[in-house]
């Protein structure tokens, strides 16, 4: 059947979360120290949601998103909400290039299901703002972690132990039902983010994982494929999926380095994601000679050649030839840009100022606009 999506993702776009404003910072301070209740916090965060998303709309973004304003990070928060994961204090191991994040980690303690997700109240009520705020032209988007973000990255797990094949389909079937419940909130514009994609970037990193899990490279990623299609494969057919990948986002610092050259073809042709969101601002990214791989002509490469970690704005010419590069491989109808990572993938947020922050978005409309004519 053909697919009829919502027209994203879009020319100019970007990964989804926001620096948190003054009134969050303060109001999760004081939520912590016992000085307010859960409904106080919840109204903050509902003010200063209604008031991100206006901004959205005034800048000229088409995806709206909440910030992630709710969250600490861009993936346990989730990942704990479902059943038989917990959030647990962990032994501290700093793996990013510079400042340290905090120690928390999940843990499988039970079967892995979704039975409800109190993110879908968070979800519905970005579409309601969305709906109040905008002119139709806009969609509201969400994002949640990819399934290889619990499947392939847990600590302490004390309930499947050796029984690989059961907590794949357990993890499966979570995220078929949790897909469904976003769809049914209203969400046509998902996005999965992926970090453990990161384990293939370099020899060093292929080493360690082959050795964790004493398999080929081919078996694993080949099995981290599968993983993300059998989720997304009963999504209904005018709900939108991307995947967005990243080397690490804390503090406008990052884990590892590398380029996209060991999983081209996994990601660019076997995937079944709608579109890709690629960090691609430095050379930590590698070059673009993956991008050969394309083969979907119903795949939206999104590359993020601005900087979300810095507040310097890139010479607008030299992203232009950028793009050109690109588009010896990808047809510019299947290309669009945004910035390689989100602004605030935990709540300590980069190293850089609101201001800077929708200097950004607003050149990467720019840039689009230039390009495409249109975002």
């Amino acid at each position: 059947m053909t697919k009829t999506l919502v027209k994203a993702p879009f020319r100019a776009d970007h990964v989804g979360s926001f620096l948190r404003t003054e009134p969050i910072k303060e109001a999760r301070k004081a939520f912590a120290n016992g000085e307010i209740d859960t409904d106080a916090l919840k109204a903050v965060e509902d003010a200063e949601i209604e008031k991100l998303v206006q901004k959205e709309i005034e800048v000229g973004l088409k995806s709206i998103t909440d910030g992630e304003f709710r969250r600490s990070y861009w993936h346990l928060d989730f990942l704990a909400g479902l059943e038989g994961v917990e959030l647990f204090e962990a032994e501290y191991i700093n793996n990013f290039k510079g400042d340290k994040p905090k120690s928390n980690a999940i843990k499988v303690v039970g079967k892995v299901d979704f039975n409800g997700h109190y993110m879908l109240e968070h979800f519905k009520f970005l579409k309601q703002a969305v709906e109040k705020y905008g002119d139709g032209s806009q969609v509201a988007k969400f994002s949640i972690p990819s399934p290889n973000m619990l499947f392939t990255r847990i600590q302490g797990d004390e309930y499947y132990h050796d029984n690989q094949e059961q907590f794949y389909c357990d993890t499966v079937a979570a995220y078929q039902k949790a897909i469904q419940a976003f769809y049914d909130a209203g969400c046509r514009y998902l996005q999965l983010d992926d970090t453990s994609w990161i384990d293939f970037v370099s020899e060093d990193r292929i080493k360690a994982v082959v050795e964790k899990h004493g398999k080929d490279v081919q078996e694993i990623i080949d099995t981290r494929v599968r993983c993300l299609n059998d989720a997304i494969s009963k999504r209904p057919d005018d709900m939108l999926i991307t995947m967005h990948i990243c080397r690490g986002n804390f503090r406008s610092t990052y884990i590892t380095s590398g380029g996209y050259d060991t999983i081209s073809d996994a990601i660019f042709a076997n995937l079944q994601v709608d579109g890709l969101f690629l960090e691609y601002d430095d050379n930590r990214s590698g070059d673009f000679e993956p991008l050969k791989s394309f083969k979907r002509t119903d795949l939206t490469v999104v590359l993020g050649l601005i900087t979300s970690k810095f507040p310097e704005l890139e010479d607008p010419d030299r992203i232009r030839e950028r793009i050109n590069e690109a588009n010896k491989n990808i047809p510019l109808e299947n290309l669009a840009i945004s910035p390689q990572c989100g602004f605030a993938s935990t709540e300590e947020g980069n190293k850089l100022t609101e201001e800077d922050q929708w200097k950004k978005i607003k050149h990467v409309i720019e840039i689009a606009e230039s390009v495409w004519g249109t975002i």
